[in-house]
């Protein structure tokens, strides 16, 4: 057994639907977050850069004494997993494997789409996990940099959103992909619209979903599941803008936020 918490971060408050469905799956598990918000976005940053942020929360999060650290960024899993795997003794999850992983099993035809940022896609981070795990399939990644500020807005499901995102994924759906996977930690909220668009034979992969499933199997099997009876504490923290973090941030996480702190020692 640990006890200890579970520590995420990501650039700003996307990585709270990664909190949001290790909720749902380990509900006995203490979380601490940090949403870098007084660096993001982290796309428009070099990846020397985007290491050093990467390292940086990390070891914050290390000073709370966390026993698993998930990278909730697409991007800094693009980049940093390799380094902070290297540096860190506890385990490190990214969520560009686990969707990865769930794409290729999901997957009949072999054909797959991702839709994700400009930096996510540039990288081509998704396209080698898949081909990693699988050369058969064919990848088609797309960038979709609307669907940020959309889902930031709360405009999830109304006739803007629906525009957008015919305007995106139509080209996309004429791929023949039958299994898409949301590279980005925002679109799991437009995930109703994205599925109307796309149709019912195509399989939507949310990454969220898939690094929750994997955090609570590495916790299993290493017999770390938190086991105190009392209810888990959780602890949120920004680097900036906490009152917006906070209200956006429960947008995504689907419940209230309190006690969110700022922090400038990052």
């Amino acid at each position: 057994m640990d006890n200890r918490p579970i520590g995420i971060f990501d650039s700003g408050v996307g990585g709270l639907t990664v909190v949001k469905e290790i909720f749902r799956v380990l509900p006995n598990e203490s979380i601490v977050y940090l949403g870098d918000t007084a660096r993001v976005p982290y796309g428009t940053k070099s990846l020397e850069t985007i290491k050093r942020f990467s390292v940086e929360n990390v070891e914050f999060l290390m000073r709370l004494d966390v026993k698993l650290i998930v990278v909730a960024c697409n991007t800094a899993s693009s980049i940093s997993i390799p380094l902070l795997k290297k540096i860190f003794r506890i385990p490190v999850l990214g969520v560009i494997r686990s969707g990865a992983e769930r794409a290729v099993r999901a997957t009949k035809n072999n054909r797959i789409g991702v839709i994700a940022t400009s930096t996510t896609v540039r990288t081509n981070a998704y396209e080698k996990e898949i081909k990693n795990i699988s050369k058969d399939k064919k990848v088609f990644s797309l960038s979709c940099p609307l669907f940020v500020p959309l889902a930031e807005e709360g405009w999830l499901d109304n006739d803007v959103t629906y525009s957008v995102a015919k305007k995106y994924l139509v080209p996309l759906s004429k791929r023949g992909i039958d299994t898409l996977v949301l590279g980005c930690t925002h679109y799991p909220l437009l995930k109703k619209v994205i599925a109307r668009v796309m149709g019912s034979n195509v399989k939507i992969i949310d990454s969220a979903c898939s690094v929750a499933e994997d955090v609570k199997n590495i916790l299993e099997t290493g017999n770390n599941l938190r086991t105190v009876s009392r209810k888990p504490g959780h602890k949120f923290f920004a680097t900036d803008a906490v009152e917006r973090f906070v209200k956006v941030g429960e947008k995504f996480l689907g419940t209230k936020i309190t006690g969110a702190r700022r922090v400038n020692n990052v």
